[in-house]
């Protein structure tokens, strides 16, 4: 309706004339009688006033002039809607409308204010003393700032005694809901109470939702859907099971099981020993830096001797934290400096007898060279690792990438042990790469491989070309012996799997269509996706697998990320709650927030990106939602954490912002 609205591109239109927008004016009136203007739906040319245009447009009967013939339905609704708001703008826009607060209304609000405890209403408050009739000047009489000011008050209130989180001013429903209460007149409204919010308001809004995710659902017969699913325990103890649907559209919440009658005990597998042996040194080295971490956060002497050296702030992350020990020495990487300034000072040595011990032991390891070429050491074969998983751990298609980042991974981490401290100590490398091949062995499956073999980029020269290791996925016969296991699976029917198994020949050997010279030149050039839609339509079985496939999470993170939202609605404070309206609360609250990121308008204005740490940030209620800073953001959303929040209630971006 957008483009409907604008067909005009007329810049001279009246405010309160919106209908010239939908004509184009031929000929101007002499001396202010009628226009000539032609239709720019119809293409009719008429000739009349503002009226005859409305008439025409709308369809009206009695102005004497014919109705458009071309106009539709929701056209007309949307043209009808701009006339009504250009009305009551009209209306509003006189100055003998304008409703001027009365001394009564004076009154009562000093009242009102005096009941509510002391505030900005009070009756001393000069800015709201009664004011003789004709006092007003005339900035009040045009924008009833009186009146405005009462309202911000009132909603000020809401927030401070419900101890809601001043993010909620953010939320594009909120300003939402005020804008279209000024815009539309709706005499004697009252917001919904107790009930209507739990019960039928909640059940329609489910139900709104449902339809809106319905083209999303349609989509997953030909883009394929990944159903993940992750384990829970609420507040009552009761264990739940998340079901969550993930596609390139984004992931979607389904439902949560409640699965009592189906536990299980699970059981622990053995530590390898000799893999303890070889690796407890850097368990040594994160507890030595979380004991001077916190040596120096459980002081208020040493934490001031500390803030006044360094401007980055001590990080204290939860264990549940995604990496949370690398994140912990990686800061320490970048305070070196500062903790040793801060234990060379004399103020260092001043300690009552029982801190003496412990704060000559945190001044030697702060001092110890090994112990930060350590940190540098684990630092560097340990950032591979954590820059897969960071990739991994999202919500976007990135199944086909999984196998590559793997033969990368183990390489940048072969190559940072072998110039480290242990480079002469081969049996710590084929610790380390065991230990990340059993993982590997636990988590990937068949699709990997034939997700990895659908990519045209890895048949292309340019990404051969980079390594003189690498082998095109056709080549690759564990690669080829996984993928015969996936298809085969796939496809149960011999004679279907033997046409699939022509198709994909085709495809890797670049035979027939596939030879074209677009075709090659394109693989490492575009996207797998955009590559198979223009050039796979040869292969149309092999071509529909790899749009399902190639539009597939590698991770399920999206699961335990939507925890932190059913603890939110389910907390301690709202443990009666029933599990089925939990469900649906977490069912609306979560695919809101997916429905909302994929408007245009969520990346702009004041509400962007609202729902950012909404469920925590800035909260009150430090018991029923838990303070998320910036570090806690999702790993599918790095460009997040330079957004700056600040004093002022806006955003920015800042890059070197300390988090």
């Amino acid at each position: 309706m957008e483009s409907f609205q604008n067909e005009s591109g007329q810049e001279d239109i009246d405010d309160y004339s919106p209908l010239w927008k939908f004509v184009t004016k031929v000929e101007k009136g002499v001396g202010g009688g009628n226009v000539t203007w032609s239709c720019n739906i119809c293409t009719k040319v008429c000739k009349g006033s503002y009226s005859r245009v409305k008439a025409h447009l709308l369809k009206q009967k009695g102005a004497g002039i014919v109705g458009c013939t071309a106009v539709t339905m929701d056209q007309m609704k949307c043209m009808q809607q701009l006339v009504d708001d250009a009305e009551l703008r009209k209306k509003n826009s006189k100055p003998k409308e304008v409703s001027l607060p009365s001394s009564s209304v004076s009154s009562n609000m000093a009242s009102k204010s005096s009941f509510s405890g002391p505030g900005p209403l009070q009756n001393d408050d000069p800015t709201l003393t009664k004011k003789r009739k004709g006092q007003f000047d005339p900035l009040e009489k045009a924008f009833n700032l009186n009146a405005r000011d009462e309202l911000h008050f009132e909603i000020a209130r809401l927030f401070y005694t419900g101890g809601l989180s001043f993010n909620i001013a953010r939320n594009s429903h909120y300003v939402r809901a005020f804008s279209l209460a000024t815009q539309r007149m709706i005499p004697g409204y009252l917001p919904p109470g107790y009930n209507l919010l739990r019960t039928s308001l909640l059940q329609k809004e489910k139900a709104h939702i449902e339809k809106l995710l319905e083209p999303t659902k349609t989509a997953w017969k030909q883009k394929g859907v990944s159903i993940c699913s992750d384990g829970w325990s609420d507040v009552q103890r009761r264990p739940l099971i998340n079901i969550i649907a993930v596609c390139e559209s984004g992931p979607m919440f389904l439902k949560a099981i409640n699965c009592e009658e189906y536990l299980c005990t699970p059981t622990d597998s053995l530590q390898n020993k000799e893999a303890f042996d070889e690796c407890k040194w850097i368990a040594e080295v994160a507890n030595d830096a979380s004991m001077i971490k916190n040596f120096i956060l459980n002081h208020n002497m040493r934490l001031s001797m500390f803030n006044d050296n360094s401007n980055l702030k001590m990080l204290s992350l939860a264990d549940t934290r995604f990496a949370s020990t690398i994140i912990m020495l990686k800061r320490f990487r970048q305070i070196k400096k500062c903790l040793e300034n801060m234990v060379i000072s004399e103020r260092w040595d001043v300690y009552k007898e029982d801190d003496v011990v412990k704060a000559r032991v945190v001044k030697y390891k702060i001092l110890d060279d090994q112990f930060w070429e350590k940190i540098d050491f684990i630092l560097a074969f340990t950032s591979p690792i954590y820059e897969m998983l960071r990739k991994a751990d999202t919500d976007q298609p990135c199944l086909h990438l999984a196998y590559e980042w793997w033969d990368e991974m183990i390489e940048k981490m072969r190559v940072a042990i072998s110039k480290g401290a242990h480079s002469e100590d081969s049996k710590f490398y084929e610790v380390v790469h065991n230990i990340l091949v059993e993982r590997w062995n636990k988590s990937n499956t068949p699709l990997h491989c034939l997700a990895h073999s659908l990519n045209p980029r890895y048949y292309s020269h340019e990404w051969l070309q980079e390594s003189p290791n690498r082998l095109p996925p056709h080549r690759d016969i564990e690669v080829s012996r996984e993928r015969k296991k996936c298809i085969e699976r796939y496809y149960s029917n011999s004679s279907e799997r033997r046409s699939v198994n022509e198709e994909f020949a085709s495809f890797s050997a670049a035979i027939d269509d596939f030879s074209d010279n677009d075709a090659m030149r394109d693989r490492g050039l575009m996207s797998p996706t955009k590559w198979w839609v223009i050039h796979g339509a040869s292969a149309p079985t092999l071509q529909s697998l790899a749009l399902k496939l190639l539009g597939q999470p590698s991770s399920s993170s999206c699961c335990e990320r939507n925890w932190s939202t059913y603890s939110f609605i389910h907390s301690l404070k709202r443990n009666k709650i029933t599990p089925q309206r939990a469900e649906d609360l977490v069912y609306v609250h979560y695919n809101l927030r997916l429905l909302s990121r994929r408007s245009p308008h969520y990346s702009e204005g004041e509400s962007k990106m609202w729902d950012v740490g909404a469920d925590g940030f800035d909260s009150m209620d430090m018991e029923g939602a838990s303070i998320l800073e910036i570090a806690n953001l999702s790993l599918d959303e790095p460009e997040l954490e330079s957004v700056l929040f600040t004093d002022e209630g806006g955003v920015g971006d800042d890059t070197d912002m300390d988090v």
